[in-house]
């Protein structure tokens, strides 16, 4: 009688990765799966609308067996679109997902397939992230998830990335979440399963320069505090109580020393400072408030729209029913 062995999918989310995708591919992760005994996996490649060769290097793999599959989206939807892609379309007992980049270390897959067989159901690979990024990076980074506890995230752990191993349940209870502007991880910290961590040593990206750039960092920690949270609008109904009661006391104290005691302390504020002070802290204050309320509304937008997350290019994808 032979024995069934349980699939485990793998999730690669590529864009314009022609530079890495032989090294990661033939000398990092196909010979660790190779290694990994009990378990079949399938390996899915989720092209983010690459402009340069990725799809045809992937296509060497997926013509040789169907255990390797090629989803192709018709453009490019951001990466967060693409994992949901791969999340939607895996098949296995397990979903894990990696980038292609050489930075997450296949070689310890295995550990995140034990730390699943005793019980964990999201197995989350946290990076030691305050050492491989210049300056800018490491502070911003300590900024992000600082600000993201502040606002009432309590799930997701710093340096928690988006390299983990993710149970079947976890996977179809993610697929039915329906919001376009989404933040994979912190969805998956948010649904409650039971987690466990391992940390790793971020490593050398094999070639090329990374795809997120600083902006798009600040892009993606915008779309975390709006998407996430609705602090931000909670803290700015605070501040604006706040400066009414400091500008009321602020005004109190301006009548009673100038224009009743005489102004004692010779600080002779004129009408016009005070109401140039006052006018552009307030439009300052209220500028700030609108571009956060604009925000929230472009996430309202976006979601009214109804447009589906991702398309999915049937021509160009391979070995998988679409």
């Amino acid at each position: 009688m032979s024995i069934i062995e349980p699939l485990i999918s793998i999730v690669v989310p590529i864009h314009n990765e022609q530079e890495v995708l032989p090294e990661f591919l033939d000398h990092n992760l196909l010979p660790e799966l190779e290694k990994i005994e009990n378990y079949k996996f399938e390996v899915i490649f989720v092209d983010d609308g690459s402009t340069d060769k990725s799809i045809d290097i992937i296509k060497k793999y997926t013509d040789k067996s169907n255990k390797y599959k090629l989803l192709a989206l018709s453009r490019n939807f951001g990466k967060e679109a693409a994992l949901s892609a791969g999340l939607r379309y895996a098949k296995g007992k397990a979903v894990l997902t990696i980038d292609a980049d050489g930075q997450q270390p296949p070689s310890l897959i295995p550990k995140f397939i034990e730390k699943w067989e005793q019980g964990a159901e999201v197995v989350t690979g946290v990076r030691d992230h305050f050492t491989k990024h210049g300056f800018i990076q490491r502070k911003g980074s300590k900024l992000f998830y600082w600000l993201l506890r502040r606002m009432g995230n309590k799930h997701t752990v710093p340096g928690s990335t988006d390299y983990r191993l993710i149970d079947r349940a976890v996977v179809d209870e993610f697929n039915r979440l329906s919001e376009h502007n989404r933040i994979t991880r912190g969805l998956i910290d948010w649904l409650g399963f039971k987690q466990e961590y391992i940390k790793y040593t971020y490593g050398a990206r094999i070639a090329g320069k990374p795809s997120y750039n600083l902006s798009k960092l600040f892009h993606l920690a915008v779309d975390s505090f709006i998407s996430m949270s609705t602090t931000p609008l909670v803290i700015f109904g605070y501040i604006g109580a706040i400066i009414t009661v400091l500008s009321f006391l602020l005004g109190i104290f301006v009548i009673v020393q100038q224009y009743i005691l005489g102004d004692p302390l010779g600080l002779y504020w004129n009408g016009a400072v005070q109401m140039a002070i006052f006018i552009t802290f307030l439009v300052g204050l209220v500028l700030i408030s609108q571009a956060i309320s604009a925000l929230y509304i472009s996430h309202i937008h976006a979601e009214t729209q109804g447009r589906p997350l991702y398309i999915v290019d049937k021509k160009a994808s391979q070995n998988l029913k679409v």
